[in-house]
Order: structure tokens, then C-alpha cells, then sequence
């Protein structure tokens, strides 16, 4: 496969049918066997009839959100789906890819053939209205790490090198190989350029068919007609179908496209040529005004949301006109006659697996956790600036009864106070998983492949916040001086950043909405602060909360692990009078008589004996072995 020149030099990917690889159509089958289609060509997409019902949520009656759409697209066309907001373009661009739509009837034809959900995942790429990109990796990162995730194993890495240098190139995107793609800090590439590289991410596997929803969105005029313009051209030179939904291009940006589908609540009001839209507006004494933008005129003409009703002809009419006029027939008719070759699987191939995609995440994760400042080095700033505060509050604290209370207060907050800032961790996660929701539609990654990456990635730096917290802070309060007891608050630390990381990876995942996954972590923190054990001791919570919550509370068990760890085997000094010849213990003990107090009399106070740490230990990866797999439940099921 070679690159070809267009006209004005600038290198495009020569796409053949026979060189075509399949990725995997759907997550939920990531791991089966492939088909590959060769030596085909896609000669038309069709669909007939296609109707999308829903439910509405006040009068609980069925309405239509798309009704009896039907057209017809072929290689080298541009196909502009326009209509005011809510007529259904989003859709029916959905239902054209196979996506997951609501009660959808009608047929999608590939070669006049109704094709299986996995052969038009096979032909096909579907690029977001958002541009949801890595913003600390380059553009030639984005694009590498695309094609790892995309391309089967049988293509060579030199290959998948190759492909990428040539959609570089194809997109005029060689000045910006190398700059990043942009964060809210680091200034990065143009929206211009950004949609271009969603693009190029989806041309990857070199689909046939390529879905686009408002590839112009939050584009100025110029960007506009650059990216589309450039659309268009590649379309023409590889022999693509594009299918776009489009609000309201300029003149300009309107007349690159080859047909044009118009739609208004759901129902067609136009589909052909452009020429042949102003033709049909005419014949209905509704031409288009001289000097006037059609696309504005045409998207004015159908919205119902601001339309008087004595301004002219009803949307109704224009309906209705549509479906009896000779072009709409001659479109059912074209579609019942359209033929073309057979899509044959030819032979079985084997997509990126899930241990695969686990590898190419993390290694992807892993930059973005190197450059990004907000995934976990604000994070890191921030621990030690609470280790710090920490330390000098509780300050060299003398191991004497006076100061047993100090010490439990500064374990709780140790313990507590750590795992309540997991709630910075709710951005850079749903940053990801927004990432994941992209992928995962076009079929390239599977949850547990993105989940299993993100426990993995975390593990380091949250061992590093851990030691690096530790380090400051047990020396600075002076808790037990002792290696094995350093080591093993530490271990408890670990643990209660990994499970209070666990829970904001549930939360999110159940609600991926920030402002709420952020209200509901701290809610759930505040809880489990509640019932863990400090604020009200064991023996004396109250019964529902003990056996509903605190048994599953995870602070709780971190708490008393470090309870444990402190007082297990220290002693205190008791108090004695000013002549010193009396002495006053706070807790009873075995060595009162010594004037000291065991550390145990403390754990007995509590409720906390000794020995149980690797029962502890064993209920706490409990804990975080069920979130995490609550996580991938709900991420398995949810799919946006």
C-alpha cells in the first residue's frame, strides 16, 4: 500500500479494500475470533425506512423521534445531515453505525445486503462530537497508541508506524507531530487541529465508511471549512463514504458537501444534491433568497421552536411535499435494486486481547501520569503539605498519658483525612474514563482492560504518597520509633489510599457526572468517619450502625491497624503529684504500679485486640477487590 499525491501535493492514504482489518465490533466479545472481509468493495450504504420510537417521559405515550428515513450514500460522498436541534440527526447517525439506539426499526444495506452489527463495526469509524483526547500526549502519541489499540495483532508494529506517519501527513498535521495535544496548563494544538486528529484516530484502521457527529462543533467559520474541506478531499481521493451531522455551516462549508439529508422532528424534509434543493424549495414557492446563506435559510425554513403560525408554509407541507415528490420514490426504488459483491469472511484473525489492551493502556496512562500535573503530582504537592501540617501540629508528642489522646487524634486524622482527599483523584478518572466511552463504542477497548490499567497505574504512585507522607510525618509526631512499626503504618496507609481510590473509581463510574461523584465521595467518606470507630468508640456505636455500616467501612479497619500498631507495645508515663509521691493513671493496667500504662489498656478501651492485623488486612483487599469489581459491573452495563 502506497501513499498517493493530490493535487495540491499533499500525501494521501492509497486505502484498498484487500488490505482492510477488522477490529473488534463490541467490547462484550473482544476475545472471539474475528472475521476479515478481503477483496470487497463497499459500492453503496442504503437505509430504508428506519424509525426510532421512545417513550415520553410525560405523557408515557410512544412518539417517534425518527420516522421512515430513508436514503442512500456511495463511495466518494460527502453527506451533510442538517436540521434544527432535536430533529434527530445525532439519531439517526446512530442508527446508520449500529450504536446503541432505542426501539430502532428499518434497514441499514450495505451493497443492497443487510450486513451483521460485527460486519458494519468492521467497515466503519464513528468519530465523537467531542474531541475526546489525551491532552498531555502528542498528536503522533495519540495516533500510535490508536493503532495499538485498533489494529489486529498480524500487522507488524513497522506497519502500524507507517499508517500513522501517513495520516499525519494526509492531515496536514506534520508541523504538529510532536506537540501535544493540549491541557488546562499547557498549551497545546488548535480546536482546528484537534478535530483533525479525532479524525485521523478513526481513519486508522482505513474504514470504509466514516460517521461524524458536528465535526465543525465549537469551530470558528475558517476552522470549519479547513477541516471539512480536507474531509472532503481525502473522501474523494480514498473512495470513502462520510456520513456528517452539521448545524449551521457557512456558505462556504455548505457547498463542499455531495448530498444533503435534512431533517425536522424526525421526519426527512429533503435528501439529494444541492442543486436539487433549491430546485425542490422552488417548486414550492419557498426559493432560496438571493445572497442568503441556504444553509441558514434551509435550517430558519424547519425550525418549529420559533415559528409563528402565519409565517408561510407549514413544516407539515414541506413533509408531506417530500414524500410525494418523484425523488423520494425514485430513492425507495433505487434501494430495492441496489447490488453489489458479498461481504465473505475469509478467515478468522485475532483482535488486540484483553492482556494486549491492559499493556497499551498503561503504557499510555503512564506518560499522561508523567506530564499531567493534575493527575497525581498536585496530588503528591498536596499529601505532603498535609504531612507537613500534620507533623508540626502534633509535633514531637512525649510518650506520656497526657498525650494519648493526641496520639489517637492524629492517627484518625493520619487515617481518615488521607482518604478523604482521594476526592482529587474524580477529575483525572473521568477524564479517562471519557476516553474509555469513545473507545469503547468504536469496539477498541474492553472495561476490564481500562479498569484493570487503572488499579495498575495507581498502585506506584499511591505506594509513593504513602512513603513520602509517612516519612514526614510519623517522625515529626514520634509514633512508635520502631522500623517494623514505620513499615507496617505504611502498609496500613497503602492500603486505605487503595480503597479510598476504589471507591471514587465505584462512585464514578455509578455517576459520572463530576460535580456529583465529588458530593457523593465526600458523603461516603464523612460515614465512613462516623462509624469507623473514633468518633464514637466501638462498644458504644449504635447497634444499626455497627452492623450495617461499620463492618464494611474500610477507614474503620485502617484505624484500628494503626491503633494496633501504636499502642501495642508502647508504654506511658502516668501522671504524678508536684512532690511525686503519688501517681495517677488515666487507663487501669498491669503496670500502674510501675506509674506507666500499657498501650493494650488503650485498644481495650476501643474494642481492639491483638492479633487480628492479617484478619484486618484480608476484610480490607476484601473491601477493594468488591469495589473494584462493582466498578466493572457498572461499567460493563453502562455504556455512556
Amino acid at each position: 500500500m502506497r501513499p498517493s499525491q493530490s493535487a495540491d501535493g499533499v500525501e494521501l492514504l492509497n486505502i484498498k479494500p484487500r488490505e482492510m482489518e477488522t477490529l473488534s465490533p463490541d467490547v462484550e466479545t473482544q476475545a472471539d475470533r474475528k472475521p476479515e472481509f478481503k477483496n470487497v468493495d463497499i459500492e453503496n450504504l442504503s437505509w430504508r425506512n428506519l424509525t426510532v420510537t421512545v417513550t415520553d417521559r410525560k405523557t408515557k405515550q410512544q412518539r417517534n423521534i425518527l420516522s421512515s428515513v430513508s436514503g442512500i450514500a456511495y463511495p466518494g460522498e460527502v453527506i451533510a445531515l442538517m436540521g434544527p436541534s432535536g430533529s434527530g440527526k445525532t439519531t439517526l447517525l446512530n442508527a446508520l453505525a449500529q450504536r446503541h439506539v432505542a426501539n430502532p426499526s428499518g434497514k441499514v444495506l450495505i451493497n443492497g445486503k443487510k450486513g451483521s452489527l460485527e460486519t458494519h463495526r468492521t467497515i466503519s469509524s464513528f468519530v465523537e462530537q467531542e474531541d475526546t483526547l489525551i491532552g498531555s500526549l502528542t498528536v503522533e502519541e495519540t495516533l500510535n497508541f490508536a493503532a495499538s489499540l485498533a489494529l489486529p495483532r498480524s500487522i507488524s508494529r513497522i506497519e502500524k508506524r507507517a499508517r500513522v506517519s501517513r495520516l499525519i501527513k494526509a492531515f496536514g498535521l506534520e508541523d504538529q507531530r510532536h506537540t501535544i495535544i493540549g491541557t488546562p496548563i499547557q498549551k497545546g494544538i488548535s480546536g482546528g487541529q484537534k478535530r483533525r486528529v479525532s479524525v485521523a484516530a478513526q481513519m486508522i484502521t482505513e474504514p470504509r465508511v466514516l460517521y461524524l457527529d458536528e465535526p465543525t462543533s465549537g469551530l470558528d467559520a475558517t476552522a470549519s471549512f479547513e477541516v471539512m474541506s480536507l474531509i472532503c478531499k481525502i473522501a474523494r481521493e480514498q473512495n470513502l463514504i462520510v456520513i456528517a451531522s452539521i448545524h449551521q455551516p457557512s456558505t462556504k462549508t455548505f457547498n463542499l458537501f455531495s448530498k444533503i439529508l435534512l431533517l425536522s422532528q424526525g421526519k426527512t424534509c429533503y435528501f439529494g444534491k444541492i442543486p436539487g434543493l433549491h430546485a425542490f424549495l422552488a417548486d414550492l414557492n419557498m426559493p432560496v433568497p438571493k445572497h442568503t446563506n441556504p444553509a441558514e435559510y434551509i435550517l430558519d425554513l424547519t425550525n418549529t421552536d420559533f415559528q409563528q403560525m402565519d409565517e408561510g408554509p407549514s413544516l407539515e407541507y414541506i413533509h408531506v411535499s417530500w414524500q410525494e415528490s418523484p425523488h423520494a420514490q425514485q430513492i425507495i426504488d433505487d434501494i430495492s435494486t441496489l447490488r453489489g459483491p458479498d461481504l465473505l469472511s475469509t478467515k478468522a484473525i485475532m483482535p488486540p486481547g484483553v492482556i494486549s489492551q491492559t499493556i497499551t493502556l498503561l503504557h499510555r496512562s503512564w506518560i499522561k501520569a508523567l506530564r499531567d500535573l493534575f493527575v497525581y503530582w498536585i496530588r503528591v504537592a498536596m499529601y505532603l503539605g498535609l504531612a507537613v501540617m500534620m507533623g508540626t501540629v502534633w509535633l514531637r508528642l512525649s510518650p506520656v498519658q497526657g498525650n494519648i489522646q493526641s496520639f489517637i487524634n492524629a492517627i484518625f486524622f493520619g487515617s481518615a483525612f488521607m482518604s478523604f482527599m482521594a476526592v482529587a483523584y474524580v477529575p483525572a478518572f473521568l477524564e479517562d474514563r471519557a476516553v474509555f466511552v469513545k473507545e469503547r463504542s468504536n469496539g477498541l477497548c474492553s472495561p476490564t482492560a481500562f479498569l484493570l490499567a487503572n488499579f495498575l497505574m495507581g498502585l506506584p504512585f499511591l505506594f509513593l504518597i504513602s512513603v513520602l507522607f509517612s516519612v514526614i510525618s510519623y517522625w515529626l509526631i514520634n509514633f512508635e520509633p520502631t522500623a517494623k512499626s514505620f513499615l507496617v503504618w505504611i502498609m496500613w496507609l497503602f492500603l486505605d489510599l487503595i480503597a479510598a481510590e476504589s471507591l471514587v473509581v465505584l462512585i464514578s463510574s455509578l455517576m459520572p457526572n463530576f460535580v456529583v461523584a465529588l458530593a457523593l465521595t465526600a458523603f461516603a467518606n464523612g460515614l465512613w468517619m462516623c462509624v469507623g470507630g473514633f468518633l464514637v468508640s466501638i462498644p458504644e456505636l449504635n447497634v444499626f450502625w455497627r452492623y450495617v455500616f461499620h463492618y464494611i467501612d474500610y477507614q474503620a479497619y485502617v484505624f484500628q491497624g494503626m491503633m494496633v500498631n501504636e499502642f501495642k507495645a508502647r508504654t506511658y508515663d502516668c501522671a504524678t503529684s508536684q512532690d511525686g509521691g503519688s501517681c495517677y493513671c488515666m487507663y487501669p493496667s498491669s503496670s500502674q504500679d510501675s506509674c506507666r500504662i500499657d498501650g493494650t489498656s488503650v485498644l481495650d478501651r476501643y474494642g481492639y485486640a491483638k492479633g487480628k492485623e492479617g484478619q484486618w488486612i484480608a476484610i480490607l483487599i476484601g473491601i477493594i477487590v468488591v469495589y473494584r469489581f462493582l466498578g466493572w459491573t457498572v461499567t460493563w452495563f453502562r455504556k455512556t
